[in-house]
């Protein structure tokens, strides 16, 4: 059993949006109360990531039975991961291993709920339900994209909420900005994907708007993102080091220049997913470092 199917299947490199959530959840957190549980964030990012592996896990699992993984050509950023329909690991241990991370990640949550009670555990109940049913009953009801968005922002307050026992509108901000960051990768890349999910029964945003209309909604990720990371540090909510992220904007104007003429072309728009994944996590990264340089300043500058 080659351990670069596992990897391959997991998706490692799409599990960085669930880390730099945590991430950007302790550097609020740390920003704000000045410390910070070296243990209780371990845990927290290992559970965390042992969810989001679920995810990758069970998606797999179920685009493979339901034929879409053998009817999507793959390319390095959409399509599935390629391990069932090669025959690299069985259907059946892809499964039980996406139970089993599902198991693990609510192991981590569990102990939390012990310690901190309700806010974790509606918390926990959310991510364990929606993690299940993400691949049958809610992308095929068209809440795909809300469901990720949902997902980053919970993980920063979550994370958070373990660390301060409090949740403030700055955590609510940056939220939304973990989660329209994250939710913005899966809705580009399923623009290739188009086709065979709409024929076994899938309801993507780009499904349900269409390729063309769909192309024209891109800015409406990087303009929320932006535009709470610029409202954020204008009422006080976040200092004004956050600024940072938007250098990253090139990624997103080089994917949004290209985007309307490239949906009918896989090579192009290989391009487009490429440079808003790149804006996705750089954004991220950059908004984390912003909390972190503003601490630094503020106690040693």
């Amino acid at each position: 059993m080659s351990l670069s199917a596992w990897f391959r299947v997991i998706r490692v490199k799409f599990l960085l949006a669930s880390v730099i959530a945590v991430l950007l959840g302790l550097a609020v957190s740390y920003w704000k109360a000045q410390n910070i549980d070296l243990t209780s964030a371990v845990i927290t990012m290992g559970g965390v990531v042992a969810l989001h592996a679920s995810v990758d896990l069970l998606n797999d699992y179920w685009d493979y039975k339901r034929g879409i993984d053998t009817a999507t050509k793959r390319t390095k950023f959409s399509g599935g991961t390629g391990v069932l329909p090669e025959g690299l690991l069985k259907p059946s241990t892809v499964y039980r291993a996406g139970i089993l991370f599902l198991v693990l990640g609510s192991l981590a949550g569990v102990y939390f709920v012990a310690l901190y009670g309700w806010i974790i555990a509606a918390i926990l109940g959310f991510a364990i339900i929606s993690i299940y049913f993400y691949s049958t009953r809610i992308v095929d009801s068209g809440l795909g994209e809300i469901f990720v968005a949902i997902k980053g922002c919970m993980i920063v307050l979550g994370t958070s909420y373990i660390q301060t026992q409090s949740i403030t509108a700055t955590d609510i901000a940056a939220g939304i900005v973990a989660g329209t960051l994250s939710s913005f990768v899966l809705y580009i890349t399923s623009f290739p994907d188009h086709d065979a999910d709409k024929q076994k029964g899938r309801r993507t945003l780009v499904i349900v708007l269409g390729k063309a209309s769909a192309s024209k909604v891109f800015w409406a990720f990087p303009a929320v993102a932006y535009g709470f990371v610029i409202g954020g540090i204008v009422s006080g909510l976040f200092p004004v080091f956050c600024l940072l992220s938007l250098a990253s904007s090139f990624f997103a104007l080089d994917a949004g220049r290209k985007i309307t003429a490239s949906i009918n072309d896989e090579k192009e728009f290989l391009s487009v997913m490429k440079s808003t994944l790149l804006f996705s996590r750089v954004t991220g990264a950059l908004f984390v470092a912003g909390f972190l340089v503003s601490f630094v300043a503020d106690n040693y500058g």
